[in-house]
């Protein structure tokens, strides 16, 4: 099918030979450089924009889904998708992170599954539930940071009498781009269902900082630990806190045994600031999204301004400028998509006043 008609733009001469020379290339599918606009603009244009989405609001939506839509009709798992106002309806937080609350009912398991878009879960409320990560169980309670990465089966417990909420990201937008999604679902009984006080993972890779097994091989893209826990992130910020000398502190989840970031498309971060503080303003481009673990704050994005509440999560889109002021003592979860821009060298920061 012929791509529509150029026409001759403004200052160009309007002889018969031109428009012909236009309709030959329409015809051949093609189009001239030299009439396109916005291919190669100064700054990267907005497509999702700022936005927060409020934990009230969230909690108790996820809570009805779960009053309504048993998980065999919600495609094994009851999730609600940040959609960004930005994106014309599209499921996504950004252009390249989907975001999102999942809730697993009491006595509820979401079968196994997986797909090549790699996810991660940070968990907001609720204890007992476990998730079985390529036949390692994996506990989970709130503050901690769970890893499935990419083509990794997964499945969902929750043998307890108590709801379970997390935040759910994936880099789903971006590996539908590159049209890289694949899905296979997993039969129904996976694994033992007894759980360990601590997954296998942690056991290898999790027990003292620095240290790994002496013989461990490539482990692939992906970190080999699956969990991260909020006792070793709380004690962390703390420290990093005190040796600041301004009431912020920020870390990175890495691969233990080399140091770089836990998936290749998806860094994961924590920050906390304290009451009164205020982080440096900065933009960079490629995409965000922050959850409000605890406290609140103000963060202005683009000079739009966003009071946050425990669990209420923000959008930060590509090239928008950031900072948080602290109201009372706040941590914030933080994935993005650095780790993409900074492999094809594409990444840019800069830091405001």
């Amino acid at each position: 099918m012929a791509s529509p008609r150029f026409t001759a733009p403004d200052g160009m001469p309007k002889k018969n030979e031109v428009d012909d020379f236009y309709e030959l290339v329409a015809e051949a599918d093609l189009q001239p450089l030299w009439v396109q606009k916005g291919i190669m603009p100064n700054e990267p244009p907005l497509a999702a924009v700022p936005f927060a989405w409020k934990w009230k609001t969230l909690r108790e939506l996820a809570e009805r889904s779960g009053e309504l839509i048993p998980i065999d009709r919600g495609g094994d798992r009851r999730v609600l998708s940040l959609s960004n106002p930005g994106l014309a309806g599209q499921p996504y937080a950004t252009q390249t992170l989907w975001g999102a609350v999942q809730y697993l009912g009491p006595g509820e398991v979401a079968p196994a599954h997986r797909h090549t878009p790699a996810a991660l879960r940070f968990v907001l409320e609720g204890s007992g539930v476990w998730t079985l990560v390529n036949g390692d169980p994996v506990p989970m309670a709130p503050g901690d940071l769970v890893l499935t990465p990419s083509w990794s089966w997964h499945e969902h417990h929750n043998p307890g009498n108590t709801p379970m909420f997390w935040f759910d990201a994936l880099d789903l937008p971006l590996a539908r781009s590159l049209d890289a999604v694949f899905f296979e679902n997993g039969p129904d009984q996976m694994a033992n269902r007894a759980v360990d006080p601590i997954s296998g993972s942690e056991l290898k890779y999790g027990t003292s900082p620095g240290l790994v097994p002496f013989d461990e091989m490539d482990q692939g893209a992906h970190s080999p630990l699956f969990a991260y826990r909020w006792k070793d992130t709380d004690r962390t910020l703390s420290r990093l806190v005190d040796i600041s000398g301004n009431g912020t502190a920020s870390l990175k989840f890495v691969d233990p045994t080399r140091g770089i970031d836990v998936m290749p498309t998806m860094r994961c971060s924590m920050h906390r600031v304290s009451a009164g503080a205020k982080t440096q303003k900065y933009r960079r481009n490629g995409s965000s999204v922050w959850v409000t673990f605890r406290g609140s704050a103000v963060a202005t994005i683009a000079e739009e301004r966003f009071h946050l509440d425990e669990g209420d999560m923000f959008a930060v889109p590509s090239w928008c400028s950031l900072s948080i002021e602290a109201t009372s003592e706040a941590d914030f979860f933080c994935t993005s998509d650095a780790p993409v821009f900074e492999a094809l060298g594409l990444a840019r920061v800069e830091f405001l006043n």
